[in-house]
């Protein structure tokens, strides 16, 4: 479980959080519980996500559970220090999205005394590291990694498995494009998926492809 860290006003330097998991785990629930906290304790708060997020609004950051928090919508990472003056707290939702940049800018915030929280995919739809994901992870203070449950195993889920056959990397969705699954569920879907991709001949295109080679051949 994550605590919040004692402020040292004796020391000038802030920390980061990453909060990540897969679709439907809560890490977006999780980032505005925490901000929320930061905003009763009347702390100075600027929330950014990434301008292309507009699946439930385009300033709000809405959890799968409409829970919500007015943010900024920002289209690059370097735009962050710029908005985020004088601030105690910044949060960042989907930080998957931003460029590498974003790794430098936390860093930048928590060494000048921010308390920084960031929500993110650690994987994407193919189960491989998510864009500047594993750096945060790896640079911050505090990681929490929070699961959904399996659609079809009832286990923890930790992968989001896409279910159409889009390959772009972005590609934002619901329930309708997505679902967590376990590491089992998923192998074995991806498994499926993959084979289904796999163009089935009509029985008489095989027929005729294989009288056609036997005439070749006699006429060798």
């Amino acid at each position: 479980m994550f605590l919040e860290n004692t402020v040292n006003h004796t020391e000038q330097f802030g920390w980061i959080e990453v909060i990540c998991g897969s679709m439907f785990s809560g890490k977006t629930e999780e980032l505005i519980r925490r901000l929320k906290r930061a905003k009763f304790a009347r702390q100075k708060v600027e929330i950014f996500k990434p301008a292309i997020d507009t699946r439930y609004d385009e300033e709000m950051v809405i959890s799968h559970d409409a829970n919500e928090i007015r943010s900024t919508p920002v289209p690059a990472a370097a735009n962050i220090p710029l908005l985020a003056n004088g601030c105690d707290v910044v949060g960042i939702d989907e930080a998957q999205f931003f460029d590498d940049e974003i790794v430098a800018v936390c860093n930048d915030l928590a060494n000048s005394g921010i308390r920084v929280i960031v929500a993110g995919l650690d994987m994407d739809f193919q189960g491989r590291p998510f864009g500047p994901m594993p750096y945060l992870m790896a640079t911050a203070e505090y990681v929490t990694k929070v699961h959904a449950i399996c659609t079809r195993t009832g286990n923890l889920a930790n992968y989001s498995f896409r279910k159409t056959s889009d390959e772009n990397l972005v590609m934002l969705g619901q329930t309708e494009t997505y679902e967590p699954l376990s590491r089992a569920a998923f192998f074995k879907a991806m498994k499926e998926q993959k084979i289904s991709k796999i163009p089935i001949k009509d029985p008489e295109e095989i027929k005729a492809s294989s009288a056609n080679d036997k005439i070749g051949k006699d006429v060798e």
